[in-house]
């Protein structure tokens, strides 16, 4: 009898996924990752002391924003001095937001208006707003109104410039397709135009309210006894470097949250935008 051989083919084993591979793929493995690398690497320069004396460790900031947490410093504790430079941000922001967007969308979608008021805007563009302190004080003494409107020349400028951008860069092809479908001028500003732009308005937005904490330094030189700005001056004139880095740090993460609000309203409001991160 003859006998009949099966060729069976052979099973390919496919290699497993390495853990370790796939922990560097998460990405909140690499977030923790990198918060863990930068700390060590500042404990390691505090400890060896590469930049001199005066660079406290990450332990010796935390004591010092719990001592400030639970004792006044100037009559005030961490959180009312945080809730002052707080405030000036969010009432100079809202200002510089509600003046800088409209005039940068009227200079993208009226040339007339473009032209008269570009080459003043390009004029005031390049001065840093710790040019006007000087004159804030004499315009308004010191008080709260001078340390808002520095805020807000330093807020203003991001609004205006991103607004106007996104309205020039706006897509010819979407005005083509829209005019093909038989819309109008004014179709054209309301389903084209600004939905188009509003990715780059709130760009503007976010980049309005960096700008805005990093002027409020600059706002509470002004004669301030109050705000996150006058701890880091404390810390300055006492030599206490953990009192200032304490400040810089409660300063990152309040304006971080604010970002994260401002960037899940833009989703909100932009659903339409491409998230980079999810097509990855």
């Amino acid at each position: 009898m003859a006998t009949t051989e099966v060729n069976k083919t052979p099973e390919i084993v496919q290699p497993k996924p390495s853990t370790i591979s796939n922990l560097f793929k998460n990405i909140w493995f690499l977030y923790a990752l990198s918060v863990v690398g930068f700390l060590t690497l500042w404990d390691i320069a505090a400890v060896t002391k590469i930049t001199g004396e005066f660079l406290p460790r990450p332990v010796e900031v935390l004591y010092q924003l719990v001592d400030m947490f639970l004792n006044p410093l100037a009559g005030k504790t961490l959180l009312t001095h945080l809730w002052f430079s707080l405030r000036r941000v969010l009432i100079a922001f809202v200002i510089a937001v509600a003046i800088g967007v409209p005039i940068g969308v009227f200079m993208g979608i009226n040339k007339y208006f473009r032209a008269f008021f570009k080459p003043v805007f390009d004029l005031f563009k390049p001065m840093p707003p710790i040019a006007w302190i000087s004159l804030a004080i004499l315009w308004f003494g010191i008080n709260e109104t001078s340390k808002i409107f520095i805020i807000v020349i330093g807020a203003v400028v991001p609004c205006i410039i991103n607004s106007f951008n996104g309205i020039r860069l706006v897509d010819e092809s979407l005005y083509d397709a829209a005019r093909m479908l038989g819309a109008n001028k004014r179709q054209e500003l309301i389903e084209v135009t600004f939905p188009a732009s509003f990715p780059a308005i709130f760009a503007g937005i976010q980049i309005s309210l960096s700008m805005a904490w990093t002027t409020v330094l600059a706002a509470e030189l002004v004669g301030a006894r109050e705000g996150m700005g006058f701890i880091i001056i404390m810390g300055m004139n006492t030599s206490k470097p953990a009192m200032i880095i304490g400040g810089m740090v409660v300063i990152a993460l309040t304006a971080w949250l604010i970002s994260v609000s401002v960037s899940y309203l833009e989703r909100w409001i932009c659903p339409w935008k491409v998230d980079l991160n999810n097509n990855q």
